[in-house]
């Protein structure tokens, strides 16, 4: 046994139990079909296995280079969500493994992800980022950009990538009302997507939205997958 699974498995070591009451106490306010993604990035491998042993699966990272570490470190039955903007010339060091990337904000890196997957033989799955939030610091497609991309059509041409729905982080704001009406706008964009776009694709079915602050407005709002961190592991450590 490697010295990383005896830390789960050593019942004498002092176990970090406000991360396990985090992610108690998060899953309770979360319906069974809404998928948890904990937001580890910044977080040691320790605190990540405390979550790990409260039965938490799910763990997202926004650095390649954290990622991989990680990756390499932890139990394989994780699935890691890379939750990052990622640049092109990184894709290749997460492809292997990557179970869900959740940031594909141009066809440019979409055709590069399965350039690099099809070198790995992997179908890697996605989500096309929209921009809903005002400010201009966050990524992704504007709505009219978004249905210009996948009306051209060149996407469904790519063999080692599929489209798992799409993905959007409203302003942060204590403005519940803008919020709301941020995520419900992108809502509305997955449906009229899924219904003039994937019809009869049951693999489009994820909407991912909602972080630490805003995650339960978002499940009101539509969302199957929300990214939370710091209700968990409390404030990150940069």
């Amino acid at each position: 046994m490697s010295n990383i699974y005896a830390i789960i498995f050593n019942t004498n070591r002092k176990l970090n139990m406000s991360i396990i009451q985090n992610v108690q106490s998060v899953r309770k306010s979360i319906p069974p079909i809404v998928e948890l993604v904990c937001v580890s990035k910044f977080h040691s491998v320790e605190n990540i296995l405390e979550a790990y042993s409260a039965g938490e699966r799910s763990f997202g990272e926004s650095k390649v280079q954290e990622l991989c570490s990680k990756q390499e470190q932890l139990p394989t039955d994780i699935k890691w969500h890379f939750i990052g903007h990622l640049q092109t010339n990184k894709i290749k060091y997460i492809v292997p493994f990557v179970h869900l990337i959740h940031g594909v904000d141009s066809y440019k890196l979409l055709k590069e992800i399965d350039r690099q997957a099809a070198k790995v033989n992997r179908v890697v799955d996605y989500l096309l980022q929209v921009h809903i939030a005002q400010e201009e610091t966050k990524f992704g497609f504007s709505s009219k950009e978004l249905v210009e991309m996948l009306f051209a059509g060149e996407w469904a041409d790519l063999k080692h990538v599929r489209i798992r729905g799409l993905m959007g982080m409203a302003t942060f704001t204590d403005d519940e009302t803008q919020i709301r009406a941020e995520m419900r706008s992108l809502k509305t964009l997955f449906n009229s997507v899924k219904r003039d776009f994937f019809e009869s694709d049951a693999t489009f079915s994820q909407l991912s939205m909602g972080m630490s602050d805003d995650y339960q407005i978002a499940i009101e709002e539509g969302s199957s997958i929300v990214r939370v961190g710091s209700r968990i592991f409390g404030e990150r450590k940069y």
